[in-house]
């Protein structure tokens, strides 16, 4: 089976309120919708959601690297050469987006292919993952009325809290708010975007261990060399490296070097293949991963629990896979649904989803 043609979409959904960190904020999903078309019929789908301020990435720049490379160079190849389709995507440096989500598409189409669900293709540890809940910055007050929205509601008791601000009591005020709301049974943690120095940071988590924060993720620049190693040697609980180690390159070398103590997994940028050496790198150093959030509609957000679920380790903690709730709409057929904190993988061949294509109509921008 061979891929006949890429397609990539762009499309603008609005989000109902701005997620707002320390790096950005975003007020509507400006993703990509990629579609791999076979000469046999089928066809995979995954979405690239663009991230400037992190990785470089715009739409325009996903759209115009998969027409005018990506496609070119990988029409024509067997669906299933995965090591080759790679070897020709690495030819070109940076578009983690985009290289990621033409992966994840062949991967659907292989599952289709065989009838079988991508997760089961990638372990088939488990049929669902636990959610956690992403809280962006906002008044303390109304951070901790969202949290127990979404713990009345969906049944959600962990929380990642977007931290990073200046002075730093602004967020301790936040998770002190979130600890008195939700009571001890909750799980909190936090990531700064590399928004605080290594000083401010550890100033920050005397305060937020006392408050009893599971993780801390990226406080201040993977740069700041000295800084962040001093910070990790003394923080008390698991250091997570998120957009300072987004190759398997990077995360040895943010692992050996003392930058970090655990791992973000996005399948937003390494897909599937390079999620699970991720992954497995991570096992054998003995290191924890999380399932991050590339603040994912419900596509991407199907891609990050099948990919959770299918292993082990990846399904251990709650995934990062509630954000798509902040959306106004969204291109899927049949929407997700969490139940008492959980997502459901769906057991369907490949992905199990489908597009809307009055929806995508509607919200694409290329007409």
């Amino acid at each position: 089976m061979k891929i006949a043609a890429i397609e990539a979409v762009p499309y603008a959904i609005p989000y109902t309120k701005p997620l707002r960190f320390a790096s950005g904020e975003v007020h509507t999903a400006e993703h990509v919708l990629v579609r791999v078309h076979t000469d046999e019929g089928l066809t995979g789908v995954a979405d690239a959601p663009p991230r400037p301020f992190t990785y470089g990435e715009t739409q325009a720049s996903v759209t115009g690297v998969i027409e005018r490379i990506f496609a070119p160079q990988l029409t024509g190849m067997d669906v299933l050469a995965r090591e080759r389709i790679h070897a020709r995507l690495h030819r070109t440096v940076g578009n983690p987006a985009a290289k990621a989500a033409i992966d994840m598409a062949l991967w659907d189409i292989a599952g289709q292919s065989l009838g079988l669900p991508v997760s089961r293709l990638l372990g088939g540890w488990s049929d669902s993952m636990r959610v956690a809940h992403m809280l962006g910055f906002d008044t303390p007050e109304r951070m901790a009325a969202e949290a127990e929205r979404m713990r009345d509601t969906y049944g959600i008791t962990t929380f990642k809290v977007k931290v990073g601000q200046r002075p730093v009591r602004l967020d301790i005020e936040v998770c002190r708010a979130l600890r008195d709301a939700l009571g001890g049974e909750a799980e909190l943690y936090v990531d700064g975007n590399r928004g605080w120095t290594a000083s401010e940071s550890a100033a920050a988590l005397r305060e937020l261990d006392a408050i009893g924060i599971t993780l801390a993720e990226e406080l201040c620049p993977a740069d700041d060399v000295l800084g962040r190693r001093w910070l990790v040697r003394n923080c008390p609980v698991p250091f997570v490296a998120d957009e300072s180690a987004t190759t398997p390159a990077e995360v040895t070398r943010s692992l050996l070097d003392g930058a970090a103590t655990a791992i973000s997994i996005k399948t937003a940028r390494t897909g599937f293949t390079h999620s699970q050496r991720v992954l497995f790198q991570c096992e054998g150093m003995g290191a924890e991963v999380v399932m991050g959030n590339q603040i994912d509609g419900q596509l991407g957000t199907v891609c990050t629990a099948v990919f959770g679920a299918a292993h082990a380790s990846s399904a251990r903690r709650p995934g990062e896979l509630s954000n798509f709730l902040d959306m106004s709409d969204d291109l899927l057929t049949e929407p997700l649904a969490i139940t008492d904190g959980v997502l459901a993988v769906p057991d369907l061949p490949g992905l199990g989803v489908a597009i809307d294509p009055e929806k995508l109509h509607r919200y694409r921008q290329d007409h």
